[in-house]
């Protein structure tokens, strides 16, 4: 029997970008924990001119074929931001990035690694770092523990083969991102208790909710304190002025005032904690499109959600206080002063803190410290090219 050779070709026509963004909605067609994305984002995350993470990246998607039949894709792209940072934060010169990573078989998997090796070389790149789909703000690493259940909003979820397949092709771990759930039902430790109590005493500190009127200022100054909070982090790639604007205007439909806090000491910002009700229970079942009348019941599930879990995807205090004991003080106030609105008004069980960097001690320390367990942990991954 004559075997059917695999190709792996670059996408160029509007039917192979379909073609990139339908694949996984048949790979993930019998896995109960995946969750279908909209289409209409996917296509808004690798289209330059809608994405304005192309003002300082490039990128190139492909496809592998079998027989005429899409078996895997893959996306190689460079980050000119990424580039410029201190390669012992986890990015510099030389580094190039892999990601939206899908294949049917080990054979698809290995060819299309390749073929993203060979485009990142034939840019001058000299170190492979990924997956990385398709910057470290948008679902960065590999899923290699908690399969089990589907992932909360903005986290990704993929084949468990995939971390034998990327091992295979010579990839070595480089850094862990958790995520951490706990049940937001009990009330924190006596000790957590104590401390947010002694803050609530403390006139020089105030944790304010955002003013969704002044959304985009609100913004501006929450996305300006990430910048400073996180710019010493592993992977760390500061977000452009454009790139605040676009999140922002992504993110308002599932922003709740009540959701969202920022603290103050002394009247200046110097924290802020973002909370959205987990959207990945509704999209479950919409197969990827809000067409025909899924738009109707999106709408309606946004103007009061009821979810049984929340997510902080994000959440930052100003350099200059994170080796201090306000640090810790104004996090834990922020976490309770959200945990107590969530099983009130939106009828939460369950949170989920993350993604986390395994070294990150003082956040992994919070996490432990209100009784939080890893719930499911992304590889990211590294070669020399």
């Amino acid at each position: 029997m004559t075997e059917i050779s695999l190709k792996v070709r670059p996408v160029l026509t509007k039917a192979d970008r379909a073609a990139f963004v339908d694949l996984p909605f048949r790979l993930y067609a019998d896995d109960p924990h995946w969750v279908p994305p909209l289409k209409d984002e996917v296509y808004g995350l690798i289209t330059p001119g809608k994405n304005p993470w192309f003002e300082h990246g490039e990128a190139q998607l492909f496809l592998a074929e079998r027989g005429g039949r899409v078996v895997g894709r893959i996306s190689a792209h460079i980050d000119q931001l990424a580039l410029a940072q201190p390669p012992e934060q986890g990015m510099g010169p030389g580094t190039g990035n892999w990601g939206l990573f899908e294949a049917e078989d080990a054979d698809a998997a290995a060819a299309l690694i390749a073929a993203a090796e060979d485009w990142l070389r034939g840019k001058g790149m000299v170190r492979s770092l990924g997956p990385l789909s398709i910057s470290i703000w948008d679902e960065p690493g590999l899923l290699v523990n908690g399969f089990d259940h589907p992932p909360t909003i903005m986290m990704g979820h993929n084949s468990a083969s995939y971390q034998a397949w990327v091992e295979a092709a010579g990839y070595r771990f480089a850094k862990s991102l958790r995520t951490w759930e706990l049940d937001i039902s009990k009330p924190f430790p006596e000790l957590v208790q104590r401390i947010v109590a002694g803050g609530e005493r403390n006139a020089r500190i105030r944790v304010r909710k955002v003013n969704k009127a002044r959304f985009a200022e609100e913004a501006t100054l929450i996305l300006g304190i990430l910048n400073d909070a996180w710019s010493d982090n592993w992977g760390f790639v500061p977000l452009t002025d454009t790139e605040i604007a676009f999140v922002g205007k992504k993110l308002k439909p599932l922003v709740y005032e009540d959701l969202v806090m920022v603290a103050e000491y002394d009247g200046e910002p110097v924290a802020f904690m973002i909370v959205l009700p987990d959207v990945n229970e509704q999209l479950a079942g919409f197969g990827g499109s809000l067409w025909p009348f899924n738009w109707a019941k999106l709408l309606w599930w946004l103007r009061k959600p009821r979810v049984r879990t929340v997510r902080v995807p994000l959440m930052g205090v100003v350099k200059r206080l994170q080796s201090s004991r306000m640090a810790s003080q104004l996090v834990f106030m922020m976490i309770e002063t959200i945990r107590r609105k969530v099983i009130v008004d939106y009828g939460a069980t369950r949170g989920e803190i993350g993604w986390i960097l395994d070294d990150n001690q003082g956040m992994n320390a919070i996490a432990d410290a209100i009784h939080s367990q890893i719930n499911k942990d992304y590889w990211v991954y590294e070669k020399a090219l």
